[in-house]
């Protein structure tokens, strides 16, 4: 269930300066605001102690603006866990009024809320995404875990607007295996692009 207009405080598992290591804006400083709380439990997570969001202390919108705004970048991505299992209006709003532009990785499985100048969409089998993110997503990207998520690539890519960007990603512990794979099918299918997750090769967060 979505925690609707909660938004004083939100449960901050983390926040990083960094480069951006995956999709449309791989190689761009950034800053990462990652929400504690997920429900919906891939089985290859990276980062599975995000998915209680008990653990994570609740921080004003005030303390993580002075966070993002301690760094020169005006680049800030809310990522999870599952970030819209908050309301993000108030959030988004305060970031562009300090001038960031705002991107947003999210499965899709809770309701849109949020400015966003730029959204990703990376839908997973294990909680259907709601229709409202095939047509806002700027980009799509799935993550290819094994030879079944061809096909399960194909049919949201059916349904994202013309203009969406898509990525396959192979997920980082199956990349020996799949990622020859990837390459095969987006030389194949050259309307795919590839991400990879380029910062855990630059040994960054």
């Amino acid at each position: 269930m979505s925690v609707i207009n909660e938004t004083l405080k939100l449960p901050l598992m983390e926040a990083f300066y960094t480069i951006q290591g995956e999709g449309h804006f791989t190689g761009n400083p950034a800053y990462f605001i990652r929400l504690g709380g997920c429900d919906v439990g891939c089985v290859w997570c990276d980062v599975k102690d995000s998915w209680d969001a008990d653990r994570w202390p609740k921080q004003s919108i005030d303390e993580i603006l002075e966070g993002a705004l301690s760094h020169p970048a005006r680049l800030a991505v809310v990522t999870g866990g599952e970030p819209l299992m908050y309301d993000l209006t108030d959030l988004t709003s305060r970031l562009h009024a300090e001038g960031f532009k705002t991107n947003i990785e999210t499965s899709g499985a809770h309701p849109l809320s949020g400015e966003w100048d730029w959204l990703c969409f990376s839908p997973k089998k294990f909680m259907a995404p709601k229709e409202e993110f095939y047509e806002a997503a700027d980009e799509l990207k799935v993550i290819i875990y094994n030879r079944s998520d061809f096909a399960w690539a194909e049919g949201h890519a059916a349904k994202v607007r013309k203009d969406c960007i898509l990525y396959m990603q192979p997920e980082w512990d199956k990349s020996d295996k799949m990622l020859p794979e990837v390459i095969e099918y987006v030389k194949n299918n050259p309307k795919w692009k590839i991400s990879l997750q380029t910062h855990k090769f630059m040994n960054i967060p």
